[in-house]
């Protein structure tokens, strides 16, 4: 998908335009070889830049390939089972005043850009935008990782009276992202680490506070996603071990059924034997007695087992 962008030097709102202009913004979305030839051809930017884009696995990095730098992000994608995972996102600025994001996904961190919704966005500011991408990105990661604390804290209630697998299994998977969320953050912010030196793209007045706001707000991103993994990998012990003790109670009490049940067999296995006993073999009335015997004696066992634990 190929698009274009431009805010308006009036009314400073963004709109959709037909072709390339001069400080517009072209946004491509799993692009095809037509597109890409098409945007590289006006631009004069190496096709391999935005080919490497495409693919899923691609590292956060700066690289330049003549008239272009390239800024490689990650960023929060949701998959259709309600797990994240992260994506790339490339921001490609040029030395003739284009800028171009790449993104083999539809990333929600453009969103807003699309939809005019950001603050003083002008996509003739190139630097500018790029910083607010990148601010957008850490803002997006804390307002994931918010949801992840309450995905943590609503499964808590559930494992503590949990026998299933599927409830750790989710924990895991959860797990899972938050070891993708804390790699990419770590490598996001060794990018805006280079951004901050000036010697990418120049920044102008405002865009070092801008950048040294969204580096707190990078390793904020950080210090939670670490945090909440901690906290999984607490609870992941934890509750297996309650697993563990929930399966051994269940098995004790069943051990201890057995026990009483087999109180009445015994007796009626005894008694069954050919055997005189009690004059129990000349009475009417012996399996009535020894029915009430043997209930007798299961609710003494019975008892006897509540007092030590096994019931």
């Amino acid at each position: 998908m190929l698009k274009y962008y431009k805010t308006e030097i009036t009314t400073k709102n963004i709109q959709k335009i037909p072709a390339i202009e001069k400080d517009c913004w072209i946004d491509l979305v799993g692009p095809n070889a037509d597109e890409i030839e098409e945007v590289c051809r006006t631009t004069k930017i190496d096709a391999d830049l935005i080919y490497k884009m495409l693919d899923d696995d691609e590292l956060p990095r700066i690289e330049s390939s003549g008239n272009a730098t390239m800024i490689v992000i990650d960023v929060p994608i949701k998959e259709d089972d309600d797990d994240y995972v992260t994506n790339p996102v490339g921001i490609i600025v040029t030395e003739n005043n284009f800028l171009v994001t790449v993104s083999p996904k539809n990333a929600t961190v453009l969103h807003d850009f699309r939809k005019g919704q950001i603050k003083n966005f002008r996509t003739a500011k190139k630097t500018r935008f790029l910083i607010q991408i990148l601010n957008i990105a850490a803002m997006e990661y804390l307002k994931v990782l918010d949801g992840v604390y309450r995905k943590i804290e609503n499964k808590e209630e559930t494992l503590k009276k949990s026998t299933r697998n599927e409830d750790l299994l989710d924990i895991l998977a959860t797990q899972k992202t938050l070891v993708y969320f804390t790699s990419s953050l770590k490598e996001n912010d060794l990018v805006l680490e280079k951004l901050s030196h000036g010697t990418v793209l120049p920044l102008y007045e405002g865009d070092l506070d801008m950048l040294e706001d969204t580096q707190i707000e990078n390793r904020q991103a950080i210090d939670m996603a670490g945090m909440y993994r901690e906290i999984l990998s607490s609870m992941s012990e934890t509750y297996a071990t309650i697993i563990s003790n929930n399966l051994n109670n269940i098995m004790k009490f069943l051990a201890g059924i057995t026990i009483v049940i087999s109180v009445p067999t015994i007796i009626s296995s005894f008694m069954g034997m050919n055997v005189g006993f009690l004059g129990f073999e000349n009475d009417p009335l012996a399996v009535i007695w020894l029915t009430i015997i043997s209930m007798f004696a299961m609710i003494i066992a019975a008892i006897v087992m509540k007092k030590r634990g096994m019931l």
